[in-house]
């Protein structure tokens, strides 16, 4: 029977009636995973790891012993393939569905074909905010649970009229806050850390400038490139009188849960990543929440005590220019890695997948192409054996492609290394506002004349020779924690490698090998130089350039690869290299011998690989 739940879930429940299997839990992010396991095993009173655990990607907290399991829902996703029935668990929770990440989203039609053919299995969709309803629904008319929570009442607040700058408008309802209500921590949602350091700036200036007429006010940031250790500081007690403001991205608003958050600042924006299937262009937009998040926001503060929402916009927006929910991710990114999943899994026919709501057709066909151009489809839109090979690492298709081409090119040790920077490279450099001019020639120390690839592998292999220092990552300018984590990542995917028995080789002198396995993978990614001085890229023809913070910003090569388009400002190409054309026809002579035949922008693939979307 399915079971779905409009409330925070708890898995204690069903503990005692196990017959010798699992809990599963899955949290649409590795904090709430990691968070929510500690919490759950402190609880208990059990060590975290041993009955209860959690796995997120490249990061595996369990044992034999594990009864109650956490993690993410891609986690979960890649646990399909070793076991396609979920035979070891008894109990599976979605959390957090409201969120609607590529993964949930894949994971309802999976588990709901387990559970029409499992009917031991429960499963609980869960969730504080949602359209029970449309679940329901999807899930054979499941029943549905609503369970009250601990929710004091909040009185929410709207502006008469809008905010011309809403970054500013946070300033001054913090002192407004600060100056006329009781004491009570507040919590302020802005869209990044550029918002946030800017709010944190303005702030502070205020606060000196009123000088003793205030209590003190202890202003903390939290974003994902922030070092732990200043993270951890949202979580400390206050003095006696103070009150504290906490500057927080969107990961406040369900994966974190701060105590004594008595007010909350809700400027109504978010950052999203869109992709553009037209120019395959994944751009990072602030756009409009949805009325789901806000009333999510509000309930922050009413966790421990009555609260106040002061939302920055009118109540004639919230109720006419606010979506309902959020736009599901699939409906919004590139889903190369999905499908790739999808086909190792044996679902052939994607168009007849039970997606809760389908993905663009557009999108689906480009993951498709890119996925026959890297050689893990077939004509026939059949899985290859490289892309059986590719569907075991974690990672994109276009970057598993590159770690398969080491084997290749001899120069497994140094693409390794690479692959796991990348996948924390925005991370990486850490940028302090009153530092900027120290950590910038920092980083220009690590430059490499070939590209930014081979800059992050001089920052690994000097971190490496250090014997892993947290004191070099300081006086670098460099996050350690970053950097635990990418060799948390290269371990793992070492572990990977040998496993589809790639030897693990180095050739760090030969820089021409290295960026030719890039190249086998990223091929797609190229951009050559124009007669304006402007790059334009080879598949779309889309006006591109280096970002600023690149080795090659000022020096323009002829041919470039990147490892990513985004847009902010305008089309930058970040982690970019410098390659040579005729790399091209050596690693892909199929998908380039095609490109002197065709016009750049009318690219087309076998009508097969295009009938594999289309048809029955």
């Amino acid at each position: 029977m399915n079971f779905f739940l409009t409330a925070e879930s708890s898995v204690k429940l069903f503990y005692s009636t196990l017959l010798g299997k699992k809990i599963g839990c899955t949290q649409p992010r590795r904090v709430a995973a990691m968070s929510v396991a500690a919490r759950v095993a402190h609880e208990m009173d059990v060590k975290l790891g041993n009955e209860v655990g959690y796995a997120i990607r490249f990061e595996d907290c369990t044992s034999e012993r594990t009864v109650i399991k956490y993690m993410t829902d891609g986690t979960l996703h890649r646990e399909f393939l070793s076991e396609p029935d979920l035979q070891s668990y008894s109990v599976m929770i979605i959390d957090e569905a409201h969120e609607r990440t590529l993964h949930t989203d894949i994971l309802f039609g999976l588990v709901k074909d387990i559970s029409r053919f499992r009917p031991d299995l429960k499963l609980l969709i869960s969730s504080a905010t949602l359209d029970a309803q449309k679940f329901s629904a999807f899930f054979d008319e499941a029943p549905i649970f609503k369970i009250p929570g601990r929710r004091f009442p909040v009185d929410i607040y709207y502006t008469r009229t809008p905010e011309a700058d809403y970054v500013d408008a946070c300033v001054v309802s913090i002192l407004q806050i600060h100056a006329t209500q009781p004491l009570g921590d507040i919590l302020v949602f802005l869209t990044g850390q550029d918002e946030i350091e800017t709010c944190q700036e303005l702030l502070q200036d205020r606060v000196r400038r009123l000088g003793s007429k205030l209590k003190e006010l202890i202003i903390l940031p939290v974003y994902a490139n922030l070092p732990s250790d200043m993270q951890a500081k949202i979580f400390d007690p206050v003095p006696q009188g103070a009150r504290k403001v906490v500057l927080a991205t969107n990961i406040a608003e369900t994966s974190l849960t701060i105590d004594n958050i008595i007010y909350v600042i809700d400027p109504g924006f978010v950052k999203q990543n869109h992709f553009n299937s037209r120019t395959g262009m994944e751009s990072l937009m602030v756009v409009p929440i949805s009325k789901a998040s806000a009333n999510q926001r509000a309930g922050r503060a009413g966790r421990v005590a009555p609260g106040k929402c002061f939302r920055l916009y009118t109540l004639w927006s919230y109720k006419h220019e606010l979506e309902d929910n959020t736009i599901p991710e699939i409906q919004r990114i590139n889903l190369g890695n999905a499908v790739l999943m999808l086909k190792a899994l044996g679902i052939n026919d994607l168009v007849h997948f039970d997606f809760l709501d389908p993905p663009p057709h557009e999108t689906l066909v480009l993951a498709l192409e890119q996925l026959y151009a890297l050689g893990a489809l077939n004509h026939h839109g059949e899985l290859t054996k490289l892309g059986r090979r590719m569907a075991e690492f974690p990672v994109d298709p276009m970057m598993a492609k590159m770690i398969l081409a080491s084997e290749k090119y001899k120069c497994s040790e140094e693409i390794v290394t690479i692959g796991a920077m990348l996948s924390v490279n925005s991370a990486i450099f850490y940028r302090p506002k009153d530092k900027i001019i120290h950590a910038d020639t920092a980083r220009k120390n690590f430059n490499h004349m070939a590209g930014d690839h081979l800059s992050l592998l001089n920052v690994y292999n000097q971190w490496r020779d250090t014997d892993y220092s947290t004191q070099w990552c300081y006086e670098n300018f460099i996050q350690h924690r970053s950097m635990r984590r990418a060799r948390d990542v290269r371990e793992q995917l070492v572990g990977l490698m040998q496993r589809v028995e790639i030897d693990m080789v180095s050739n760090v002198s030969e820089t021409d090998n290295i960026r030719k396995a890039i190249t086998a993978g990223y091929f797609y990614h190229v951009a050559r130089l124009s007669k304006g001085g402007t790059y334009k890229t080879v598949k779309h023809n889309q006006s591109v350039t280096i970002h600023p913070n690149s080795s090659l910003f000022e020096d323009l090569p002829r041919w470039v690869l990147y490892h990513e388009l985004v847009f902010t400002t305008k089309e930058f190409m970040r982690q970019v290299i410098e390659i040579q054309s005729m790399w091209l026809l050596e690693v892909a002579p199929h998908y380039y011998k095609a490109k002197e035949l065709e016009d750049t922008n009318n690219k087309k693939m076998p009508k097969t690989i295009g009938r594999s979307v289309r048809t029955d």
